[in-house]
């Protein structure tokens, strides 16, 4: 727990990719927004991560961690009652990943869902790197140095916490019970169709971000895909399995929603008005935080500063984590007197 609280710690992070994009927003911050009123909330910038799959270029990391905590801190992430932090500024990390390795079995790292998919769906980087199958353990150590509870999580995600929480019990059963097992907190998280239909992603090409002027976001939800069986203006659509509907329910008031299952089922609006729509009321609810952020934006040292204050209160609490591990694997900084036995031996 940090100071003066007695609530369970909560922790996520991100990799700095820079600006957000919408799916980021309705399938994290969101929430992340709503756990700090309930738990003792830690949120890092994982910008170690970013090496993974990115390291040959790295001449965008602080612009990027930037970026991303503008956009986390329009959202309604608070310095005053998250700890808001960079992980590279918290060496205590680096220290617990290096004995974590130590422990952790190759074999438990290559059976991991996202190393295969990732090392078959990126082929424009080499992906053989210690870094890339290692980063599982990495993200053990950055869940388990503040002896988190819990981690967010969508239920698709559970078996990614799964070597986490394998990785905390090996380690116990060899030196002692240092670490609490996280839990998943389980969390709705909605998956947000991007312009093609596709999960948003900018990877993909497919994204509306957060910071987007308005008229981009109109011209881009122009060309969005919607119910493929829909040819004419005349034919009748299916609401379902149109992704335009899918924002709808995000963004859309209750009447609006209904007005546009009738008129899209009876033919009776076209899929221009529906996307009109749905723009109209997607750019009233993200102004304000557009408007919050360019605040932050026009003052990036407060928000370095911000950041540098949450990593010193995260290198603070790691520490004495670290302090307990040291002591538990005899790797103390304090002296000890040799015994006798030593001596003998």
């Amino acid at each position: 727990m940090t100071e003066a609280t007695n609530k369970r710690r909560v922790l996520s992070g991100m990799r700095p990719t820079g600006k957000l994009h919408l799916g980021h927003l309705v399938g994290a911050l969101d929430n992340w927004v709503k756990l700090q009123d309930q738990y003792d909330c830690f949120y890092f910038i994982a910008d170690w991560h970013a090496l993974t799959t990115d390291y040959a270029d790295t001449s965008r990391v602080k612009q990027n961690t930037l970026e991303m905590a503008y956009d986390w801190l329009a959202a309604g992430l608070d310095p005053e009652r998250s700890v808001i932090f960079t992980q590279s500024h918290v060496p205590q990390h680096a220290e617990l990943f290096l004995l974590l390795s130590m422990i952790t079995p190759l074999g438990w790292l290559e059976r991991v869902p996202t190393y295969k998919e990732q090392r078959d769906n990126i082929k424009d980087k080499d992906l053989g790197m210690y870094g890339f199958l290692g980063y599982p353990v990495l993200q053990a150590a950055d869940i388990v140095i503040y002896r988190a509870s819990y981690v967010p999580v969508g239920e698709d995600q559970v078996p990614h916490l799964e070597i986490t929480r394998e990785i905390t019990r090996r380690f116990n059963s060899f030196y002692g019970d240092i670490f609490p097992e996280p839990q998943p907190l389980l969390t709705p998280m909605a998956k947000l169709p991007g312009t093609d239909g596709r999960k948003m992603s900018k990877s993909y090409g497919n994204a509306i971000l957060l910071s987007e002027p308005e008229a981009d976001i109109r011209q881009k939800l122009k060309t969005m895909v919607t119910d493929p069986a829909r040819v004419r203006r005349t034919d009748p659509g299916n609401p379902q399995v149109c992704p335009v509907y899918s924002l709808h329910k995000i963004y859309s008031p209750a009447e609006k929603i209904k007005e546009v299952e009738v008129g899209c089922t009876t033919a009776g609006i076209g899929c221009i008005q529906c996307k009109g729509w749905v723009a109209d009321n997607l750019i009233t609810q993200i102004k304000p935080l557009q408007e919050r952020r360019a605040k932050y934006e026009q003052n990036p040292r407060q928000v370095w500063d911000m950041l540098e204050a949450g990593s010193e209160r995260a290198r603070k609490i790691a520490e004495q984590t670290m302090a307990d591990v040291r002591q538990s694997m005899n790797f103390s900084r304090e002296f000890e007197a040799p015994s006798k036995t030593a001596n003998a031996e």
